[in-house]
């Protein structure tokens, strides 16, 4: 019996989400989210734009036309931005390439979706970050008497300190972390990629006293989460989100400058390379911290931060600027390479 040309869709792209892009590509999971989200979204904005049920939807359907009416709806009634709608063309780039080779009886069609170009006018937007003074306003706003306020304390104060992406953070297992001398953390960044970061003292009897209070239920103590909900369930990144808004508020009364600062969890990691490039550390060592796949991409924060051009400035014309006053929230830049040699 043929199959109807709407089943063909659904095998497609279940084959392109459990196949393709995990065994394949070798993409990672926040990556597959991303691209998951994207295709979910043009799946429904096609159903409504046909008139038909999504499991109603085929191959034919996937057009050039229909895409650029999908980008036009992102940008006009999501609201979202130039960053966002090429990230999402980027994701059905990839999808109809896929198509094209399962179906090259579609190719002719799938081929005007791989050539709509990326809408250029992006621009980086500022980066935002919490400061040495607010990162200390931030962690002292958190109620270390209660379970989840420790918690709470050495998930922010770790990621701070290893500038992780939050998923890197949320997936950590107690075996990836090391609370001996030298003290370290092994994290898992994108398209699978292991790296080693220090970790300072303070941070490493965090995690020790944390893990001492929270007993693992599972048979091999060492594959227990480390950060975990109230119901012993992984945290989620919608979670910690919500977690920083609301300690962000309520550390705003002792950092007035917080309230106008919109910091989400990956705020942070940028606050990480700030005050890193601040202590003197270089930007090769940095890209490494991070975990970035091009120095490039670390080579913008010396952009970010106004000590640091302040800092340029003074070197080129001395007597320009006085030497920026203020406190900062120390990272002992000295320490890296002695860890470093001790591996």
């Amino acid at each position: 019996m043929k199959r109807p040309r709407s089943a063909d869709l659904g095998v497609s792209i279940t084959r392109f989400f459990e196949e393709y892009l995990p065994e394949q590509r070798g993409m990672s999971l926040h990556t597959i989210r991303s691209y998951r989200d994207a295709v979910v979204l043009m799946l429904q904005f096609s159903a409504r734009d046909c008139r038909r049920g999504v499991e109603q939807l085929s191959i034919r359907d996937f057009t050039a036309e229909r895409v650029l009416k999908f980008l036009k709806f992102l940008e006009t009634d999501r609201h979202n931005g130039i960053a966002t709608r090429n990230a999402r063309l980027g994701a059905l780039h990839v999808l109809a390439r896929f198509l094209a080779f399962e179906r090259p009886e579609h190719l002719a069609t799938l081929q005007r979706v791989i050539n709509l170009p990326f809408k250029r006018g992006a621009r980086d937007a500022p980066i935002e970050y919490p400061d040495g003074a607010e990162m200390n306003a931030l962690l002292e706003s958190i109620d270390r008497t209660r379970p989840a306020g420790q918690r709470d304390y050495a998930l922010f104060a770790l990621m701070f300190n290893t500038g992780a992406r939050v998923q890197e953070v949320l997936n950590l297992r107690r075996r990836d972390v090391r609370l001996d001398a030298p003290c370290q953390v092994r994290l898992l960044g994108k398209g699978s990629k292991e790296r080693l970061c220090p970790l300072w003292p303070a941070t490493a009897r965090l995690l020790r006293d944390l893990i001492s209070l929270r007993p693992a239920s599972d048979a091999d103590p060492s594959d227990a989460l480390l950060f975990t909900n109230a119901r012993g369930q992984q945290l989620t990144r919608f979670g910690v989100r919500y977690l920083l808004r609301k300690y962000v508020a309520a550390a705003s009364h002792a950092a007035p400058t917080l309230r106008s600062k919109h910091l989400h969890p990956h705020s942070l990691r940028h606050g990480t390379a700030i005050a890193l490039l601040k202590s003197g550390v270089d930007f090769a060592t940095i890209s490494q911290w991070l975990g970035h796949a091009s120095l490039n991409t670390t080579m913008r924060y010396a952009r970010a931060d106004i000590d640091l051009k302040r800092q340029a400035l003074s070197q080129v014309f001395p007597d320009a600027l006085p030497p920026p006053k203020g406190g900062r929230l120390m990272i002992n830049g000295a320490e890296l390479i002695p860890w470093l040699r001790r591996l």
